[in-house]
């Protein structure tokens, strides 16, 4: 799709008020998963008396820095789930959101280079089949069928031995995403207020009444975190530690190009994932850096190390040029698996550690997160995902699935 042809923004998206003294829900981070969940509350609900506190601009932390990759191809049923219902939202919301976020179903393949991969490929094919998620494992020659430009040949480090593929993944623009959800939370009432840094929390005992911002005090019922790498400073402050790490994730774009790149192709061995955007641009992303950090900038060795992956795989790249590079705080859990529900603070609940798997999750997220600080209550999407299966010991491991190339 050329620049011409990109969808025009209605005129007006939503307004910037002042926060008032008091609401029955503050979601604390008006990024994707912020805004869904306000939405949702709204929406599903009934709750249009909620605001929306976001520090900085809205959606300019990870929402504005992933590369935009969508699929639900997990391996547990826990995941499955959670993901799937969310494509599934993803594949209603442009209607729904009266909004062309771009939502492109073009397939995504993850790539195998090893024996262990292809092994561990065929048995998330046939996990996620049993589960309804749509996935086919792919020989090299289908591959190639489906990705002219991808090179096959066996004479390079990492030959191309088979992909699984799920033909209704794809990608979005990711700020038309947030546009649409911040435009429908503002018709519904809902306060996006910016600019406004939670400083603190305020609690009766052992439950949440308000927080404290650099705007003012603002009292509430519920306080719902979505705050992405910073959550665990957000826990901190209302006095409980959450079992994640914040690592920076970077990704680049290349200049303008004509279609070549019909798919999303992702490789875990490597650590390259790369699709072509609607105005041209080739998008990759890379691994994590191995440091904790709360930078939205990343190492250049692991830039260097990506771009050797992906002219190997894709010979045709090696004229390309880089335009430009970012990085996101992502926020990461041992066992590779987001944090939906309670915390151990009466009223407060928190939605992190879904490292580099926040952007496709985002409407599943809000649903599910939506619903808790609703009713109180998980959802059943989200009962698997409490904060206290790092006690029980009931860990959802999809560090195969969700570790590097999300």
């Amino acid at each position: 799709m050329s620049a011409d042809l990109l969808p025009e923004h209605p005129e007006f998206l939503w307004h910037n008020p002042e926060p008032k003294s008091s609401y029955d829900a503050v979601i604390v981070g008006g990024g994707g998963h912020g805004l869904a969940t306000a939405y949702f509350l709204a929406k599903n609900h009934g709750m249009t008396n909620i605001a929306v506190l976001e520090r900085g601009w809205l959606a300019g932390g990870n929402m504005a820095r992933n590369t935009t990759i969508i699929r639900s191809n997990y391996l547990w049923d826990e995941s499955a789930a959670i993901y799937e219902h969310s494509l599934k939202l993803w594949e209603r919301l442009p209607e729904e959101l009266e909004y062309d976020f771009l939502f492109s179903q073009r397939g995504v393949m993850n790539l195998a280079h090893t024996l262990g991969d292809v092994r561990e490929s065929m048995r998330r094919v046939n996990a996620n089949q049993l589960n309804g998620v749509d996935a086919e494992w792919l020989d090299p020659q289908q591959v190639k069928e489906l990705c002219p430009i991808l090179n096959i040949s066996d004479n390079i480090r990492y030959p191309v031995l088979g992909a699984t593929y799920q033909p209704r993944a794809g990608i979005a623009k990711h700020d038309h995403v947030a546009w649409a959800f911040a435009r429908k939370c503002d018709e519904l009432g809902v306060d996006i207020i910016q600019n406004c840094e939670v400083t603190g929390f305020i609690k009766d005992g052992n439950r949440v009444v308000g927080v404290e911002t650099n705007r003012g005090r603002i009292n509430t019922g519920a306080v719902g975190l979505a705050a992405a790498g910073h959550s665990s400073v957000l826990a901190k402050l209302a006095g409980f530690d959450l079992p994640i790490q914040s690592h920076p994730l970077q990704a680049l774009v290349s200049e303008l190009h004509e279609p070549v790149h019909p798919t999303v192709v992702m490789s875990n061995h490597v650590h390259v994932y790369v699709s072509q955007a609607h105005k041209g641009e080739l998008v990759m992303g890379a691994g994590v850096d191995s440091y904790s950090g709360y930078g939205q900038r990343g190492s250049f060795h692991v830039i260097e190390e990506q771009m050797a992956a992906a002219v190997e795989l894709f010979p045709i790249f090696a004229r390309a040029h880089v335009l430009r590079t970012w990085g996101g705080i992502v926020d990461v859990t041992l066992d590779a698996s987001p944090i939906v529900g309670k915390s151990p603070v009466d009223n407060m609940y928190v939605n992190c550690g879904w490292g580099t798997g926040g952007f496709k999750g985002t409407p599943g997220a809000g649903w599910a997160f939506a619903h808790t600080i609703a009713t109180g209550e998980p959802h059943e999407l989200n009962a698997p995902f409490a904060l206290d299966r790092f006690v029980s010991g009931a860990l959802i491991d999809e560090h195969g699935a969700a570790a590097v190339a999300h």
